[in-house]
């Protein structure tokens, strides 16, 4: 991922651990035991332990966060999971693991984003197993996460996923491909640089250039030294190949006849 990704994803975390933050301080006073609805109830518990993890409390939230990913209430569910993944901390990977097999998608979904984002090996053979889930929603999300961990024993699932028929599966197991880096991908990216969506041929490609050592948009126009270099360089080479400002010979001309 670019620095500038980067940036944004820490960023979106931490406004939503700051969030949850305020919710229980203007709030002090939450509980779950007055009938409150789904979504208040999923709202208040990542607050609350957000707000545990900040002050130093972490292995009682994670704790209290993985057991609440058997709440039998699916919104607590998938906001545990959320809150998982923006805590990061591996002892939550058995866990999200197990969240994996949950009855309800959108719990599936947070715990292949939580596991993608806390990058632990456990994670990558049951994210290659996501790949084949009937959703295709749950398959996309699968291979992002798989590119987020960039283990390369997570290469084959994703090579096979390239001949998946959504689209959008193809496309992030180019990309995925690309963020690992391995070139045993190059059969399989070559050959997506005939696939009949445009946007998998052009990830296909950046992929490509990554894996080569590039970073795809510029990498044509990199300075890359001669093969055969000069035996005797010059000690002293000009630091400015172009002292004149004009350096094409009819502005220089033009330039000297005052126009």
């Amino acid at each position: 991922m670019s620095p500038f990704t980067v940036f944004v994803r820490t960023l979106m975390k931490t406004s939503a651990i700051f969030i949850g933050a305020t919710a229980v301080v203007l709030h002090p006073s939450l509980d779950w035991s007055h009938g409150w609805s789904k979504t208040t109830r999923a709202a208040s518990f990542f607050g609350q332990m957000s707000v545990t993890a900040k002050g130093g409390q972490t292995d009682t939230a994670i704790e209290a966060l993985v057991a609440a990913l058997k709440d039998p209430d699916a919104g607590v569910r998938k906001q545990a999971a959320a809150a998982l993944g923006d805590l990061q901390s591996t002892r939550a990977v058995p866990g999200l693991i197990e969240a994996l097999k949950d009855s309800d998608v959108d719990v599936r979904q947070r715990a292949v984003m939580a596991l993608g984002e806390i990058r632990d090996a456990r994670a990558v053979q049951p994210l290659v197993a996501i790949l084949k889930d009937a959703d295709p929603k749950l398959r996309t999300r699968a291979a992002m996460a798989l590119g987020e961990l960039g283990d390369r024993s997570a290469v084959d699932g994703l090579m096979a996923a390239l001949k998946d028929a959504n689209v959008d599966v193809r496309l992030r197991a180019v990309r995925a491909l690309g963020e690992i880096g391995d070139p045993k991908a190059v059969p399989g990216l070559t050959a997506a640089l005939k696939d009949e969506d445009v946007n998998v041929r052009r990830s296909a490609v950046q992929a490509l250039a990554e894996i080569s050592g590039g970073d795809g948009d510029h990498h044509a126009f990199r300075v890359r030294p001669h093969p055969t270099p000069h035996p005797n360089p010059n000690p002293n080479p000009n630091p400015n190949p172009h002292p004149n400002p004009h350096p094409n010979p009819r502005l220089r001309g033009g330039a000297a006849l005052g126009h």
